[in-house]
């Protein structure tokens, strides 16, 4: 048994081996960073990215420096929507991948779509950066749809035609004035759509897409005039290219008007109820 007297000098031997073991690891470690701080320089590539944040004085904003990585608010506020909504776009996913390919092809580009509905933020959110513009028959459910997403860009549409006139619209595009290829404003033709926004005919599409106006029971506008419209716009396109998608290809009208107007020569996929057409630019 230890005597008393030997308890002061083992608790200063046992202070004095960590402050050793201290005094060593903290050594170890300073060389250990001085060697590799003298060692090869490291590129560019593999060094740490550090994110730059500066403060606007008059805003008192911050904003972040090129290198940084923050998610677009547009995209997150899509992001969040289509993950808290139990409203699900009528396009199926195989359906939507066919369109979805192209834009991760081209965009940001201009991509025109007949039709605002529930898939119209994650369009434009698909082509972040472009420019995206929505063709809607119901000016109620614009009003509507721009509460809730202000920066689409959508405008309204009236239609003439009827479902009921398919055939007879089919007769009329058989003559000469629907056969030639002019700007739609200039055209002759019964089909033609001339009162859409000057804008829509100046731009040069990448991507149209027709999945409006209504086309499931007589009195519906149907989608004759779109489609005619839409392909006459990829033709009168004089560079570029322009891939034009109809949706709901299932339906009779859709199927015929599109076989007409767009071409088998330019159809390049279907999957389901999507259909693409492909216009290269003119020689």
């Amino acid at each position: 048994m230890r005597s008393k007297s030997q308890y002061p000098f083992n608790l200063k031997l046992l202070l004095f081996g960590v402050f050793l073991a201290f005094f060593l690891l903290f050594g170890l470690k300073s060389s250990f960073l001085s060697s590799t701080q003298n060692s090869s320089p490291v590129s560019d590539d593999d060094s740490p990215k550090v994110v730059n944040l500066i403060r606007d004085s008059e805003t008192g904003k911050t904003n972040c420096s090129p290198s940084c990585a923050k998610i677009p608010p547009s995209l997150a506020q899509a992001l969040i929507h289509y993950t808290t909504s139990t409203i699900t776009p009528q396009q199926t996913l195989k359906e939507i991948s066919v369109t979805s390919k192209v834009l991760e092809k081209k965009s940001p580009c201009n991509f025109l779509v007949f039709g605002l509905g529930h898939d119209s933020l994650m369009w434009t959110a698909l082509n972040y950066g472009g420019r995206t513009i929505f063709l809607e028959e119901d000016d109620a459910w614009i009003e509507q749809i721009k509460r809730r997403f202000p920066m689409l860009e959508s405008y309204h549409v009236t239609y003439d035609s009827k479902m009921n006139q398919a055939n007879d619209l089919m007769e009329v595009a058989k003559g000469e004035e629907c056969s030639a290829v002019v700007d739609p404003r200039d055209s002759m033709c019964q089909l033609a759509l001339k009162a859409l926004p000057s804008e829509i005919y100046e731009i040069k599409w990448d991507l149209i897409m027709v999945d409006a106006p209504t086309g499931y029971h007589n009195e519906a506008p149907g989608r004759m005039t779109a489609i005619y419209t839409a392909g006459m716009m990829a033709r009168n396109r004089e560079d570029g290219e322009t891939d034009v998608f109809v949706h709901d290809v299932n339906r009779e009208v859709e199927d015929k008007f599109s076989e007409a107007f767009l071409c088998d020569g330019y159809m390049k996929k279907q999957e389901g109820r999507e259909m693409k057409h492909t216009f290269p630019k003119m020689f």
